[in-house]
C-alpha cells in the first residue's frame, strides 16, 4: 500500500468526526480501522493528549493503520481484532471505557480495488471475499459445496435477490467455480437481461461476502456490547451500507433508547428495560451530493449516531 493512500477520507467522514466532537483526554475506539481515516481524524481532534484504539480484522488494513498512525506515538492503539473483542482489548489498555465509538460496515474500497481478495466482479481473482484471510471458510468453498437450497437461502437472505434460485441452480450447474469472473458471468447468463443499472452479480457477490464474515450476525451481537463500553455521555456512530446493515442498527438503537419494550398488546409492562442511550439522530445522515459526485460508493451510505446517558 503506497504512501498516497493515506490521504482517502472515508465516507462521511466530516459528519462522523463532528458527531463524535472528539476532545482531550478522552479515550475512543474505532472498530473497523481501514485505512486509517477515521482515526486520524479522532486522534487529531482529541490532541494533545486523547488517546485510541484501532481495530480490524484484514492484516493489510492494521498494517496502513499502524504506519499512517505512527506520527501520534503512544496515543495510537492497533491491534488485528474482531470488534467482537473490543471489550477485552480496552481492558489490556487500562482503561475503564470509550468517550466514542466509530464502526464503518462492510467491504472498504481499499478491499474492492484488490483483486487478488476476490470482493468485486469488476477484477479477475479468486473468490476470497473473507476480511481475515488467514482464517475462515472462503466464497469459493461456499459456492462450490453448499447444496442448491442453501445457496438460494444465502443469496435471498443477504442480497435480497428475487432470482435466487435460478441462479443457486445456474451456479451447481457450472461448478466447480474458482474466480470472480466464473461466477460472475453464471449468475448474468442466470438472470438475463433487466432494466436495472447495477450488474447483475452485485446482489450475489454483496449475499456470499456476507455469508463469509458472518457480518450481521456479528454486528446484531455487538452493538449492545459496544454500548456497555461507552463511558456517560459517550457517543457511537455507525455508517452503514446496505439496508440488512442499516435495519440491524436502526432497530438494536431503537431498542436502547427505549424504556418499555413489552410486545405492543401487552397492557402492564413486565420487562424492567430502560433506556440506555439517546438518539442523536433521528433519521440516518446520508452523504452530500458532491460527496457523491467525487466518491459514488457514497451513495448508498447512511450514518446513525447515538449518545450513552
Amino acid at each position: 500500500m503506497s504512501e498516497a493512500t493515506f490521504p482517502h477520507r472515508p465516507v462521511l467522514y466530516q459528519e462522523t468526526i463532528q458527531y463524535l466532537a472528539p476532545i482531550s483526554p478522552k479515550r475512543y475506539l474505532d472498530c473497523t480501522a481501514g485505512a486509517g481515516g477515521h482515526s486520524e481524524g479522532i486522534l487529531r481532534e482529541c490532541a494533545p493528549n486523547g488517546e485510541l484504539l484501532a481495530l480490524d480484522l484484514d492484516p493489510q488494513a492494521i498494517d496502513l493503520t499502524r504506519r499512517r498512525l505512527s506520527p501520534f506515538g503512544s496515543r495510537a492503539h492497533v491491534r488485528h481484532l474482531s470488534y467482537l473483542e473490543s471489550a477485552n482489548a480496552v481492558q489490556q489498555l487500562g482503561w475503564h471505557g470509550v468517550d466514542g465509538i466509530v464502526m464503518d460496515l462492510g467491504v472498504s474500497s481499499m478491499q474492492l480495488d484488490q483483486s487478488q481478495r476476490g470482493f468485486s466482479f469488476r477484477n479477475e481473482g479468486l473468490l476470497d471475499m473473507r476480511f481475515d484471510p488467514t482464517k475462515g471458510q472462503t466464497a469459493a468453498d461456499l459456492v462450490n459445496t453448499l447444496d442448491e437450497f442453501d445457496l438460494a437461502d444465502i443469496i435471498w437472505r443477504y442480497g435480497e435477490e428475487r432470482f435466487s434460485r435460478r441462479i443457486a441452480r445456474a451456479i451447481v450447474n457450472a461448478r466447480p467455480l474458482l474466480t470472480t469472473s466464473e461466477l460472475a458471468e453464471v449468475v448474468r447468463n442466470a438472470i438475463g437481461r433487466t432494466r436495472e443499472k447495477q450488474d447483475p452479480a452485485t446482489r450475489t457477490f454483496q449475499a456470499l461476502r456476507i455469508a463469509v464474515n458472518d457480518e450481521l450476525r456479528i454486528v446484531e451481537q455487538a452493538i449492545p456490547n459496544l454500548i456497555e463500553l461507552l463511558n456517560p455521555n459517550g457517543r457511537f456512530a455507525v455508517i452503514s451500507f446496505h439496508s440488512l446493515e442499516d435495519r440491524l442498527v436502526k432497530q438494536a438503537f431503537r431498542r436502547e433508547s427505549s424504556g418499555c419494550i413489552c410486545p405492543p398488546e401487552q397492557l402492564i409492562c413486565t420487562c424492567g428495560h430502560k433506556a440506555g442511550v439517546r438518539l442523536l439522530t433521528s433519521k440516518p445522515i446520508t452523504a452530500s451530493p458532491e460527496e457523491v459526485e467525487s466518491n459514488p460508493r457514497a451513495r448508498s451510505a447512511k450514518l446513525r449516531v447515538i449518545e450513552k446517558l
